[in-house]
């Protein structure tokens, strides 16, 4: 699947949008979260085209997304050296996602403190298993390649590791791609259910702590463990790291825990 499907409709000026192959990125009722998260991302790009790096993000996956929306972005607030940007995709009964982007310049650090070294490292991914095995949903089947990250299987420690990578993936800046990929695993407290059910994602924010993120072959070891599940929703860290296990993500997700 091309991605380009995804970016090229959308302009500099906004207004509707019909993505033409959106029946391949569907998960369930709507866009696959990460893809329409990068339509939002990338109408406030092509609008404000001398934006300083992304730092944060904070999506509200609000409504179903389909084929055609509008999309609306403004400047909230441009400082000195933060931009927060605002972008939404709205249909005939109201917004559909809403996102509030943050952008700033590099300044002198005043605070020095990497992030911690990956827990439990898996091994590079090309010594690991095919996670999906022809399985899942057809936009992840389609659209990436998921490896084993751990060895837990089945019910247990309510965390879910994978290796991930788009197949296709030369047609997007690091950003983007990390956008696309960052929402590609199921809810750590899947591995908590009591019975199977479906799982739906509410928000998303992150925190991406390399403002050029890096990796080999387009691998990044994903990861979505849940901190709390409770009264039919899930709190959930996602966290994104590269090939030589340097964390370039941190985020957190509420998760609908359904049946």
């Amino acid at each position: 699947m091309n991605i380009a499907s995804l970016t090229e409709p959308v302009t500099a000026d906004g207004g509707p949008v019909t993505l033409p192959d959106a029946d391949k990125w569907m998960q369930g009722r709507t866009l696959y979260g990460g893809a329409s998260a990068l339509v939002a991302y990338t109408a406030v790009r092509r609008a404000f085209s001398d934006l300083p790096p992304l730092r944060a993000a904070q999506i509200g996956f609000v409504g179903p997304v389909g084929e055609s929306f509008e999309v609306r972005r403004e400047i909230v607030r441009q400082g000195r050296n933060v931009t927060q940007v605002r972008s939404e995709l709205v249909g005939e009964k109201g917004v559909l996602l809403t996102a509030l982007w943050l952008f700033g310049e590099e300044r002198e650090a005043n605070a020095l403190h990497a992030a911690d070294p990956v827990e439990d490292w898996p091994g590079p991914p090309g010594e690991r298993e095919d996670a999906m095995n022809g399985k899942g949903p057809a936009f992840i089947t389609e659209n990436f390649e998921i490896r084993r990250a751990q060895e837990e299987r089945g019910p247990g420690k309510p965390v879910v590791r994978r290796w991930a990578r788009l197949t296709d993936r030369e047609t997007l800046d690091p950003v983007s791609g990390i956008i696309l990929m960052g929402d590609v695993l199921p809810p750590g407290a899947m591995r908590a259910m009591q019975r199977q059910g479906p799982l739906s994602s509410i928000n998303w924010s992150f925190n991406l702590l390399d403002p050029e993120p890096t990796t080999t072959d387009g691998w990044w070891l994903a990861e979505a463990a849940c901190q709390h599940a409770d009264a039919g929703y899930s709190s959930e860290r996602l966290r994104l790291w590269n090939v030589d296990g340097k964390q370039v993500l941190d985020g957190m997700q509420s998760a609908a825990i359904f049946g």
